[in-house]
């Protein structure tokens, strides 16, 4: 015999609900009673973040010094950025006697092992949340179970630890005035805003008189420390002790026995001092006058860099000057090889054409005024003579004539009378009155052929007396003669004329 199937087992349960009197009202009131305690106890488990066994959640342990407030399961907070990641599941102590909590938190956070973890007070009723700041690269991400440590966190201070700092009296102080406070606010709405600026602004006039007292009372803890291990050396070495003593004493000995020379050396310090600030400011003088200077070498510095570059270029330009001057030096060696014996017979002949040069500047400087006409006479001149004008080139043609070679129609000479014989034949020009002395003091000889006149005994005429090289007027009044060259022979005057008299 085979036992019946679950269909058939709840088609008999069910026939016996409906056949048995009051069971079937009694079924559908628990049913409907088990819906609603589900339904409530799924909206308190959602109101009171619950979570379940089978959710995939991040854990990982912080150490804090200390956790106040804190009850592990009740919901307390995790919050990242300040939403609301996960909770506080659990605590308990770790091997070094600190608070160790452990957090869950949702996956697909990136808390870094650089994180830092706060634990804080959403209330005065001190309800806890812990806060984290989930840090970066190039730290690592955490990984499952992994602790931080006490330097990570930071726990709040309790209002009981500040009071604990109070001596005695503040506290008693600090009760009488909390027991009194119901009597003194009483008319606060309109006489505490007047009393809060008065302490505000007497807080501010006190904050020095604190700002001095931390500075003494820490003076004083540093001097007490050192006077402490001043006091715990001593007492641990008297034989030093003893010797530093002695050594003071002679010291001591030493100093009233020199007090004439101490004096000496003391009322030598004024004056010391004195030098000193000579010395100071003649150093700052020193300095200003650097200064400029230091200026000036740092912008040379700065531009040397530049010179010593084109220094460069320019000396490799040298380098191929000098490589491509070689074949010219080698062919221009032979070259001078035979212009030594020429150099050596122009060396002895140079005095003599010095000698002779000194006879020139005379007729050059007798030449000057008549350079205008001379050159007006060339220009004229190559006007006459040329084949072309501004209009371009063309044909020209001279036809000379004269008095003499025309036919006599007006009788002799044509009626012309004849040009008188040139100056320039007689040696009577003004160009000959200017020129010098011929060689040795004689006179100049005419181009006429005549004989040289003696009359003036060797002066040229119009020339000045004792003063054979002067060809222009003296200016300024100075008649004294320009001084000789000093291989030259007296008598015998430069090209121009030297200083000095």
């Amino acid at each position: 015999m085979t036992s019946p199937s679950r269909r058939e087992q709840a088609s008999r349960a069910f026939e016996r609900v409906k056949t048995e009197p009051g069971l079937a009202r009694n079924t559908i009131v628990l049913i409907a009673l088990i819906v609603i305690a589900a339904v409530v106890g799924g909206i308190i488990l959602a109101n009171q973040r619950f979570v379940a066994p089978w959710d995939d959640r991040q854990i990982f342990y912080a150490a804090f010094e200390a956790t106040p407030g804190i009850s592990p399961g009740n919901g307390q907070e995790v919050r990242l950025a300040g939403v609301n990641i996960g909770d506080i599941v659990d605590a308990k102590l770790d091997d070094n006697g600190q608070a160790l909590l452990k957090l869950s938190v949702e996956r697909g956070h990136h808390i870094y092992e650089n994180a830092r973890l706060v634990l804080r007070p959403k209330s005065p009723l001190n309800e806890m949340y812990i806060t984290i700041d989930a840090g970066g690269p190039p730290a690592k991400e955490i990984g499952p179970d992994y602790v931080f440590q006490k330097s990570s966190t930071v726990r709040p201070v309790q209002v009981d630890e500040v009071l604990n700092h109070l001596d005695d009296n503040a506290q008693r102080a600090l009760t009488s005035l909390l027991a009194e406070s119901d009597v003194a606010l009483t008319n606060a709405k309109t006489q505490l805003p007047a009393g809060l600026d008065a302490t505000r602004v007497v807080g501010n006039n006190l904050k020095p008189v604190s700002e001095e007292l931390a500075k003494r009372k820490e003076t004083i803890r540093t001097l007490i420390t050192a006077l402490g291990q001043v006091s715990a050396a001593l007492g641990g070495d008297d034989k030093r002790v003893s010797t530093l003593a002695a050594a003071l004493q002679t010291t001591l000995r030493s100093l009233a026995s020199h007090d004439p020379q101490l004096d000496q050396s003391l009322a030598a310090l004024p004056g010391l001092i004195k030098n000193l600030h000579r010395s100071t400011d003649a150093v700052q003088d020193l300095s200003d006058q650097l200064d400029p200077t230091l200026r000036n070498l740092q912008r040379a510095s700065d531009e040397f860099p530049d010179a010593l570059e084109r220094l460069k270029h320019t000396s490799d330009r040298i380098d191929d000057v000098v490589d491509a001057a070689g074949p010219f030096i080698d062919e221009l060696r032979p070259v001078v090889e035979d212009l030594r014996p020429f150099a050596r017979d122009l060396n002895d002949a140079l005095p003599e054409l010095h000698a002779a040069t000194r006879e020139l500047d005379p007729l050059t400087n007798a030449l000057v005024p008549y350079l205008p006409d001379l050159a007006a006479f060339t220009i004229q001149t190559r006007s006459v003579m040329g084949n072309d004008d501004a209009n371009g080139s063309y044909a020209r043609g001279f036809l000379k004539g004269t008095p003499r070679t025309a036919p006599a129609i007006f009788g002799p000479n044509n009626g012309v009378k004849p040009v008188p014989v040139p100056l320039l034949d007689q040696g009577t020009t003004g160009l000959q009155k200017l020129v010098p002395t011929g060689p040795g003091g004689q006179p100049p000889i005419p181009q006429d052929g005549s004989k040289p006149d003696k009359k003036n005994g060797g002066n040229p005429p119009g020339g000045d007396q004792g003063n054979p090289q002067r060809v222009l007027p003296p200016t300024g009044g100075n008649t004294q003669p320009p001084a000789e060259h000093k291989d030259s022979k007296p008598g015998v005057g430069g090209l121009l004329p030297l200083g000095g008299n």
